[in-house]
């Protein structure tokens, strides 16, 4: 009994997210430098020489900033070149990390890169991942009920509009080391991650079950 309130309750949740939602433009800054260092990125850690930095989306990588507020957020990601607070990844690249969404506390969707430019937020999948970021997601600012119907939501109209295969947290990212889509060259560059957190990648998983997306690779 008790797990058919759970899958009523998400039912009802998906339902309630699949209404059309606006999706802001708020773009992150993209010129020459930075677009240099992301076509470096392609061609550095996966082998890709392309002459402009496009990707061919098949997956969606949800994520936190743990930073508490959007303003906060986005300052952290606007800078074309990584600042001196990314110590742990700074060697690899001078690419600033960003995501091509954000979804506010209030589940305000904004859009920071068009879906098919490389953004940089998971190690050895950038080449054909869309990022999700949420803010917050600290002990004291954990992910809210609004970002995860904006969540759902999203992750069904990107899912709809490409051909995605894959939807994962950024925690799970290392499952696909063996997979075809893995091109980091660099076998030392890891990082661990716990975002967005397992709980909320059950319940949006459970809300886009009929989406199809493929199983994760073994571990």
């Amino acid at each position: 009994m008790k797990r058919l309130f759970i899958l009523l309750a998400l039912f009802l949740l998906f339902a309630s997210c699949s209404t059309s939602k606006t999706i802001l433009e708020h773009p992150i800054t993209f010129k020459e430098q930075r677009e240099q260092l992301t076509l470096n990125y392609l061609k550095d850690r996966y082998g890709l020489v392309q002459e402009t930095p496009k990707i061919i989306p098949r997956m969606i990588v949800l994520h936190w900033t743990v930073i508490p507020t959007f303003k906060e957020s986005f300052e952290a990601f606007d800078p074309e070149t990584l600042p001196n607070w990314r110590p742990d990844i700074k060697d690899i690249s001078g690419l600033n990390v960003s995501s091509q969404f954000m979804v506010d506390r209030d589940g305000t969707i904004y859009q920071l890169l068009p879906e098919t430019i490389m953004a940089r937020h998971v190690i050895g999948l950038n080449h054909c991942a869309i990022g999700i970021e949420n803010v917050g997601g600290t002990n004291e600012l954990p992910l809210t009920k609004a970002q995860l119907k904006a969540n759902i939501w999203l992750v069904g109209y990107l899912k709809k509009k490409y051909d995605i295969d894959y939807l994962i947290g950024h925690y799970e990212y290392t499952r696909f080391e063996n997979h075809p889509l893995w091109l980091e060259k660099d076998e030392g560059y890891r990082t661990i991650k716990t975002d967005p957190g397992e709980d909320f990648m059950k319940k949006v998983r459970r809300a886009v079950r009929d989406l199809d997306f493929k199983p994760l690779p073994a571990q």
